[in-house]
């Protein structure tokens, strides 16, 4: 681009563009230092912390604050254990409510309405008033301090939402395109395989990252459920890096950097798919 273009294009710019502008680069700023200072915090220590350096730029850049949430503070595991939790989590909710939203939307049948009204009801369930008898259930079966102790209730309340979510989505899906289908010999697994889920693509990243928000960050299962450190997740892990006595601050910033890092990964790679998703009516008010 030429410099006559470029002061063509700033000369067309009005006093009011120029402080929405400002205004907007104010709140980038605002929105985005949090993330900066974050970083900034895990490359301190305690004496930099409490003294009077909390805002700024660390005097003294202790990389090695991350070695110690990997070695001493088995970040690693934790880290492992939640990508298996989560990943689990959103596959099994997401296969499961977008084959049952289908069931819904696109058959007939007499129970339809009342089993949507089933699933939609688990909106209206807080999900820790559910803490007692899930982990009781969990007791009986045996799978208190596993990976399925948080896999099954994670899954199990990430239904309402998804469901709801992905029966808008299959209700503005012409009919007439199954019906061509069929016409022309394909059965209903064809139908659902290679012509529905293509269109459905944005609704099904945007239930995924639903569930990996509502997985990732949950603490109170996760503390409750699980009491072996093998199978503990990440925000349980960072809990417990606080000593009894005294505190490293800098190995807890740094794991929190690391649990940070995947869901800002995942919202630049799935943003656009979720903007799709809302341009094309997938979430519905």
């Amino acid at each position: 681009m030429s410099t006559k273009s470029i002061n063509l294009k700033l000369k067309s710019i009005s006093p009011l563009g120029i402080i929405i502008w400002i205004i907007l680069a104010l709140f980038t700023v605002i929105q985005i230092y949090p993330l900066i200072w974050l970083v900034f915090f895990s490359l301190k220590d305690n004496a930099d912390i409490f003294g009077g350096n909390v805002m700024g730029i660390p005097k003294i850049f202790h990389w090695e604050n991350y070695v110690s949430a990997f070695n001493v503070g088995n970040v690693a595991l934790y880290f492992q254990n939640s990508v298996i939790v989560t990943a689990a989590s959103i596959i099994i909710s997401g296969i499961l409510a977008i084959m049952a939203s289908y069931g819904i939307a696109r058959m007939k049948w007499k129970l339809s309405k009342f089993v949507l009204v089933i699933f939609l009801s688990g909106l209206m369930i807080p999900i820790h008033s559910a803490l007692l008898p899930t982990f009781v259930l969990l007791r009986n079966l045996h799978l208190l301090s596993t990976h399925w102790a948080l896999i099954i209730p994670y899954a199990a309340f990430a239904l309402p939402m998804s469901v709801f979510i992905m029966v808008s989505v299959f209700d503005g899906i012409p009919k007439e395109m199954e019906e061509s289908a069929c016409v022309d010999g394909a059965n209903i697994y064809t139908i659902f395989i290679k012509i529905i889920l293509p269109l459905v693509k944005p609704a099904v990243a945007t239930i995924s990252i639903f569930t990996y928000l509502g997985c990732w960050n949950e603490l109170m299962f996760a503390t409750t459920f699980i009491s072996k450190d093998t199978f503990k997740t990440l925000t349980v892990g960072i809990m417990s890096l606080a000593g009894q006595y005294v505190t490293q601050w800098g190995p807890i910033g740094a794991a929190l950097v690391i649990a940070t890092v995947p869901t800002i990964l995942i919202y630049l790679l799935m943003s656009s798919q979720v903007q799709d998703s809302l341009v094309k009516g997938a979430v519905k008010g």
